[in-house]
């Protein structure tokens, strides 16, 4: 069961001094606009009024645009307006993602002032070429000075990075999985990049500029993220774009499954099992792994359980409490 919860807030495009070539926030979101603070506050008490009971806690989350970057006064008022819910027991604070280049130790204390716990970055990548191409308009320097005022502040540190992006490669991706790791984030969210219309990255792709990796490269990748964060002990709160319809009908290219996240779950399971597999004999093997990770490790269409038979190792499944999320022991 679920135990905490955002309620978020989206701000589509607010406070960026520039489109990235990627970028249809409207889209992602699913919001047209930003919201004034009565609607803020509208969002707020709707949400806590309906939020299921096995929710325990909530974080206000205003998301979608550079927080920190949109005008001083619209951005307190946004804050102001939603003061009064933090009184709710159930309520963890606020969180809000924007860019690193709009990151000082004046903002972060008056974040603080009024309950900000969480600060997460779009650093997108830790390669200088990678941004300047994608026309992000800020350095990975800034990235990691902001995150070192973020902790500094005593807020908790998020990185939001991409994968497939104009210009990158997958090696060029893990080596900013890696220096995203070095700056001590307390969570990640890995966006696989998808291609909207209207965007400098779809001119791109019409002129075949760009390649888009597969579902199955983003998932080998994805997995490879994730098992590194996961081993660095920063929590991967989101994998793949959260689904709208606007997202679903209206993509033109890329990656893009309602499910990326399982997908790469089960492919660090599977790497696991056949790891261990594979010093030895061919002969049947029983997977033994979390509760509730059951289907993760028989793999969509049974295509683990298929990948472990060809490798010698025909398996079974089965769940222990006794292991954690992610683990895999084969017997």
């Amino acid at each position: 069961m679920k135990h905490c919860a955002n309620i978020p807030i989206f701000v589509p495009h607010a406070g960026c001094p520039n489109a990235c070539i990627f970028c249809d926030q409207r889209t992602i979101s699913g919001a047209q606009a930003a919201p004034g603070p009565a609607q803020a506050a509208g969002l707020c008490r709707s949400a806590l009024a309906g939020l299921p009971a096995g929710i325990k806690t909530v974080e206000i989350a205003f998301f979608g645009g550079s927080f920190t970057a949109i005008p001083r006064g619209q951005m307190v008022a946004l804050l102001e307006a939603v003061q009064p819910f933090l009184a709710d027991p159930r309520a963890a604070g606020i969180r809000v993602s924007t860019r690193p280049d709009a990151i000082d130790p004046q903002v972060l204390a008056l974040l603080r002032r009024y309950g900000v716990a969480a600060v997460e970055l779009g650093v997108q990548s830790m390669d200088d070429t990678v941004l300047d191409k994608n026309r992000r308009g800020h350095t990975a320097a800034q990235t990691a000075e902001a995150s070192r005022l973020i902790r500094g502040a005593g807020l908790e540190l998020g990185h939001q990075i991409m994968l497939g992006m104009y210009g990158d490669t997958p090696e060029g991706f893990l080596r900013t999985v890696e220096a995203s790791i070095a700056l001590r984030p307390a969570t990640a969210r890995i966006y696989p990049v998808t291609v909207l219309p209207g965007t400098g990255l779809e001119q791109l792709w019409r002129r075949g500029a760009y390649q888009p990796p597969t579902l199955a490269e983003a998932v080998e990748l994805g997995a490879q993220a994730l098992r590194r964060y996961t081993a660095a002990g920063v929590r991967v709160i989101r994998m793949g774009l959260h689904a709208t319809p606007e997202l679903e009908t209206r993509r033109v290219a890329g990656v893009y499954h309602p499910a990326f996240r399982e997908l790469c779950e089960s492919r660090v399971l599977l790497d696991a099992a056949l790891e261990q597999v594979s010093e030895r004999p061919a002969g049947p093997c029983t997977a033994v792994v979390a509760v509730g990770a059951r289907s993760k490790m028989t793999g969509q269409r049974r295509c683990n359980l298929a990948a472990l038979q060809q490798a010698g190792h025909p398996a079974a499944v089965r769940e222990d409490a006794r292991l954690g999320y992610l683990q895999v022991i084969v017997e």
